[in-house]
């Protein structure tokens, strides 16, 4: 399940414009120019599989508090804003297209001014 998850959220990631891969800390992560999308499994011992992402101002709290099964301030960077989503709450798998919306939020609060209208050119 969790290389099928992976892999799913590096198509999302990759589609974006001049988006790259690193490992950071571990694991896969996403950049343009700085990261914007790192995939969290299990961190030190979590039992949960999760993305923390860059949030557009006021989204993390929002949706922590809408949905804190789902959604979480995510350790290290949830005090710049950043908002963690656990990928393994359903039986089925997260949503994608709510993990494509997120991730897409994400990329248009790091993305260099330029490349941030491109998101929805290229969609």
């Amino acid at each position: 399940m969790e290389d099928e998850l992976v892999e799913r959220l590096r198509r999302v990631c990759l589609a974006l414009p001049e988006v790259t891969e690193k490992i950071s800390h571990g694991s896969p992560s996403w950049f343009v120019r700085k990261m914007f999308v790192g995939y969290v499994g299990h961190h030190h011992g979590d039992e949960h599989l999760a993305i923390w992402v860059a949030a557009p101002e006021g989204a993390q709290e929002e949706m922590v508090t809408a949905e804190p099964a789902r959604f979480f301030v995510p350790p290290y960077v949830g005090h710049r804003g950043w908002l963690g989503m656990r990928l393994d709450v359903e039986p089925e798998g997260p949503d994608w297209d709510e993990v494509r919306e997120v991730v897409t939020d994400a990329y248009r609060v790091i993305a260099p001014k330029r490349l941030a209208p491109r998101v929805d050119q290229d969609a």
